[in-house]
């Protein structure tokens, strides 16, 4: 059914959807507050609801159809070791380009460095959190792992629907290497259990431990953490040695899926 869905109509409703509610919140001279709460209902509920909503009506389905718990229990410890290796391969990258970027433009070392200040209301603390933990990873697996993944495949091949589409993914993420590994990841979970629920689970996941470091508890481990211009040369050692065995881990990982993937193939085709 994802192969049916037109992308170009995915960009229209999003950007009516966008340009509508912020005109409309624009002229009602909402709060800041407010503004935010409503731009992102519209965008994660009320877009991709119109949009997939036409789509499985039209083919006389349900969401289940794209979704089921069978199997998702063997896969979770498979699923948590994927986020932590994508965690510590984010973290550490985010430290690499800051130590490219420390000689030429301090500057902007320090404008990433800021603090994200963290609202006083109890309720948009929780409605932030409950976006980033669960609504972004839903809405965002259903455009790019659903309709984007395999419509691509449909027009390139397997491999290029994987990477044009996490690729795009990575662009409209700060960490853009982070996000394309982890979105060539998301892609074999999806592609390898025709489950779409997978590769919500692991987004899930990742989303969550970033919402709770966010708000909960606003700190990075010591031994990597980068607070300040000065922590970009003096927590060099540990961050690069991270980068590189994150990094090596999680190309095993894409390998290994990717292997698994292949194997599956050639089973069913015997």
């Amino acid at each position: 059914m994802f192969e049916e869905m037109k992308v170009r109509y995915l960009i229209l409703y999003s950007v009516i959807g966008s340009v509508v509610s912020m005109a409309t919140l624009l002229a009602l001279n909402v709060s800041e507050t407010t503004f935010d709460v409503v731009s992102q209902l519209v965008m994660y509920i009320v877009v991709p609801g119109l949009y997939f909503g036409y789509y499985f009506k039209k083919h006389n389905a349900s969401v289940w159809n794209v979704l089921s718990f069978t199997g998702i229990k063997k896969w979770l410890p498979s699923l948590v070791g994927l986020v932590a290796v994508s965690i510590a391969f984010s973290l550490s990258m985010f430290w690499l380009q800051l130590y490219v970027l420390a000689p030429v433009a301090p500057w902007i070392v320090d404008l990433l460095l800021e603090g994200i200040p963290i609202p006083e209301s109890p309720w948009y603390i929780a409605f932030t959190i409950f976006t980033i933990a669960i609504l972004a990873p839903v809405v965002e697996e259903f455009m790019f792992r659903g309709v984007l993944l395999k419509r691509l495949i449909g027009k390139t091949s397997m491999w290029g629907g994987i990477l044009i589409s996490s690729l795009l993914f990575g662009i409209l993420h700060l960490d853009v290497v982070g996000a394309f590994l982890f979105g060539v990841v998301a892609s074999l979970l999806y592609l390898r259990t025709n489950n779409l629920l997978v590769p919500i689970l692991l987004h899930i996941i990742n989303n969550s431990l970033a919402a709770a470091s966010l708000f909960l508890a606003p700190t990075w481990p010591e031994s990597i953490g980068i607070f300040n211009l000065a922590d970009v040369y003096a927590k060099a050692l540990p961050n690069a040695v991270t980068l590189v065995i994150s990094g090596v881990l999680l190309i095993g990982a894409i390998v290994w899926l990717a292997r698994g993937l292949q194997t599956q193939k050639e089973s069913f085709s015997e």
